[in-house]
């Protein structure tokens, strides 16, 4: 009774394994297609250009951004409501400028990280889930200091790879006291 007891549990352990869901391999470099993209329109004015370096191995999965911003003075104003003037929402975590360094466990740990704001650094975690079209959430957290007091702020990304994966689209939801907001970002492998 206890073998059959003990095959049983093997078997249902790795038909278990089996169904364990693996992220799709987002490694490579990706430009951002602004005219594919769906942005509000002082984010899509105030970005030249923007490249991803996705890099993944195991379970990380690491982002290395980097950003060439328009000259400040041809940025529209911020629309009322939206970010402060000088304010970043489109960085990795909201901060930074969008440039830096991010790195993801996709076993569903959640690690934590520091990103410069507006009142020095302040600690982020992060979290990245993976569905079984092999599609990832990454999520970002962090509690900023303000003059007005403490500030939650939250960016959740919903990447999908397309078929022949040279299309990399980022459904990016960032929630703050102010609201949430959201773009698609659509990547091109470079």
């Amino acid at each position: 009774m206890k073998k059959l007891l003990l095959l049983v549990c093997a078997v249902a352990l790795f038909s278990f394994a089996g169904f364990a869901q693996k992220a799709a391999d987002y490694s490579g470099t990706w430009k951002l297609d602004k005219a594919q993209s769906k942005m509000d329109q002082r984010m899509s004015a105030g970005i030249d250009t923007m490249t991803w370096t996705v890099s993944q191995a195991g379970s990380e999965l690491k982002i290395v951004s980097a950003v060439k911003r328009v000259e400040a003075q041809a940025m529209p104003a911020p629309p009322a409501g939206g970010p402060p003037a000088g304010g970043r929402g489109m960085g990795r975590g909201g901060f930074g400028g969008g440039e830096g360094t991010t790195v993801y466990s996709l076993d569903g740990k959640e690690t934590t990280g520091e990103v410069d704001g507006p009142m020095g650094k302040m600690p982020v975690s992060y979290k990245a889930t993976t569905a079984a079209d092999g599609s990832v959430v990454l999520t970002s957290s962090r509690t900023v200091n303000s003059p007005n007091g403490e500030v939650k702020v939250t960016t959740k990304e919903s990447w999908k790879l397309s078929a022949d994966g040279k299309t990399l689209t980022v459904d990016r939801e960032n929630t703050s006291p102010r609201g949430t907001q959201t773009s698609t970002l659509v990547f091109v492998k470079a």
